[in-house]
């Protein structure tokens, strides 16, 4: 698919990240009704490991000279699936999101046979308000595979805590306790390894990924007769909503609905009060066989939004 007359592609660099920080501003105020990126964010994907932006990513440029799409993809780990992003100005540039789709599309192939493999597995996320975009996906042959539910809740107005197990206690990880670190990481790693998107990640890769952190403080560990059963993960991706956002929540399958779960969002809940969010967030997988959608209503949150994934297999180039 061409672009319209007047209109040009080319890669991005770092020097275009405000301008794409403004597209993105745009698409995700459509889609979710406020921003949900920023600069920091934009030039972490223009450097995320496993990819290269003079090949993996292309600007939109209207006939004016304006940046108005962004098309990427993102495969922090290397392996597995790769993840499609594209976005545009729903106001100016909803006509270029299919031919950029189809640039990237054209890349996963590459990609794929630069790794050696038949094929890949492609997703690109759907959200309510972009029907054009989910025909666009079906056209081309993109298959609905999951849902994932946006849950959110004030902190001002969140249920009376009740008295929990006597057994279960909290505490911040120890981010200076390598051997702590590895434990929250074996934690994490083990309870998702039955969920179908499971992708295994070393101590080391993890560890890497996560990087210097400034918020250790909300990051927790549950303990049960002193042994580490669960870990919660937060992300400050949403403090420019004045939001705290758990990033994961973690217990071990045979600690399940014995109230350790629980303590660890009230934990979080309350670290994020006492730095003055008004609310607290997180994301749930509708497929995840364990997804205690009781347990996030228990402690006071609700669904605002959604989004479908939709996927594709594309062949390696020349295969």
């Amino acid at each position: 698919m061409t672009l319209p007359a007047g209109w040009t592609t080319r890669r991005p660099t770092l020097d275009d990240v405000p301008a794409i920080l403004a597209v993105v501003h745009a698409a995700d105020t459509f889609t979710i009704g406020h921003p949900d990126f920023d600069a920091e964010d934009v030039a972490a994907s223009l450097t995320a490991p496993h990819f290269d932006p003079a090949r993996d990513s292309w600007l939109a440029v209207d006939p004016e000279g304006d940046v108005v799409g962004w098309a990427t993809v993102d495969n922090p780990t290397g392996v597995g699936r790769e993840f499609v992003e594209i976005y545009v100005d729903p106001v100016r540039a909803s006509t270029v999101r299919a031919s950029l789709l189809t640039r990237q599309l054209d890349r996963v192939a590459e990609r794929a046979a630069e790794r050696g493999l038949p094929s890949l597995t492609v997703r690109c996320a759907v959200f309510a308000p972009e029907r054009d975009w989910e025909r666009t996906l079906r056209e081309v042959g993109f298959t609905l595979v999951k849902r994932y539910v946006r849950m959110s809740g004030p902190l001002d107005d969140l249920p009376d805590e009740p008295a929990g197990p006597s057994a279960v206690t909290v505490r911040p990880v120890r981010p200076d306790d390598e051997a702590d670190l590895r434990e929250f990481h074996r934690i994490t790693d083990t309870a998702f390894a039955d969920t179908a998107d499971h992708e295994p990640l070393s101590y080391e890769r993890w560890r890497a990924r996560i990087g210097d952190l400034n918020a250790w403080d909300e990051w927790f560990v549950a303990e049960v007769d002193g042994v580490p059963v669960g870990a919660l993960r937060s992300s400050d991706q949403a403090v420019d909503q004045q939001q705290g956002w758990v990033k994961s929540l973690s217990v071990l399958s045979a600690y399940r609905r014995r109230g350790v779960g629980a303590a660890l969002l009230r934990r979080a809940f309350a670290r994020y009060a006492e730095k003055g969010r008004r609310s607290a967030g997180l994301g749930v997988d509708l497929t995840n066989p364990t997804a205690p959608l009781s347990l996030y209503e228990s402690v006071g949150l609700r669904e605002t939004l959604w989004a479908d994934m939709y996927e594709l297999s594309v062949s390696a180039a020349g295969v």
